[in-house]
């Protein structure tokens, strides 16, 4: 028996922020949800921190022209899951830290963007299993997200500079904190498992040909499904900041 139900995010909230640290992470993680937050007709906005610069692979051995190259993969990812407004800070992929700089940064996006739920990783979870390490970039940008949420967004006193761009205080109702271990609210995606998939092969430097996105996939969703008695699902930690 589920030992919980999928999460149905309130109606009021028609705004949603994510925030990761490469171009492809949002797919790999929450990309489901995306999907099924835009096809409910709700506004998503991505924010991602860093260039992918450093995303050398088997598939992709040299960086010569990874850059542009990444972002196009990320505006057509954005495109399947039905997001039109993506900003990227340009940071240097690999050696993100959690700095106030960052910080400030995150809190100009919130603050223009004023979403009602920010999505971002767990900064606390360095291990999973023992097998992945869990990249200091995710970790870094994670704890500078969670900062800018609370207490700079939502605090006059904080980067007052950002008052002088028009950029009041926004207080932020949710946060979903996805990768958090252990987690306590899943997002029913089974109706937007396939553009999940499809979202994440549209990052060909990273994933090559792709075969293998959709078992992989697959098997972490038919996981977390069983969590909430769905065929597929996506697992966060949900922060109730606003009632």
């Amino acid at each position: 028996m589920a030992a919980e139900r999928p999460y149905a995010m309130s109606e009021s909230f028609r705004s949603i922020l994510c925030i990761a640290a490469h171009p492809d992470d949002i797919e790999f993680t929450i990309a489901g949800s995306v999907a099924r937050w835009t096809r409910e007709g709700r506004r998503v906005a991505f924010c991602l921190v860093t260039t992918g610069g450093a995303g050398t692979n088997e598939h992709t051995p040299s960086g010569d022209g990874l850059v542009p190259t990444r972002e196009r993969e990320l505006h057509e990812a954005a495109r399947i899951l039905g997001v039109n407004d993506v900003a990227l800070l340009g940071y240097q992929d690999g050696v993100v830290e959690p700095t106030l700089g960052l910080r400030h940064d995150l809190t100009r996006v919130i603050r223009r963007e004023k979403p009602d739920v920010v999505v971002c990783s767990d900064p606390t979870v360095r291990y999973y299993g023992n097998e992945y390490m869990n990249h200091p970039d995710h970790r870094a940008v994670a704890s500078a997200a969670l900062d800018a949420v609370f207490p700079s967004a939502e605090t006059r006193g904080i980067f007052v500079d950002l008052l002088t761009e028009g950029l009041e205080p926004h207080k932020v109702k949710e946060v979903l904190i996805s990768g958090a271990v252990p987690p306590d609210t899943w997002v029913d995606i089974t109706d937007t498992f396939e553009a999940k998939c499809a979202a994440l092969r549209a990052h060909v430097s990273q994933v090559g040909k792709g075969e293998w996105v959709e078992p992989l996939l697959r098997e972490w969703a038919e996981r977390d499904g069983k969590s909430v008695g769905v065929t597929h699902a996506e697992a966060y930690r949900r922060m109730i900041l606003w009632r």
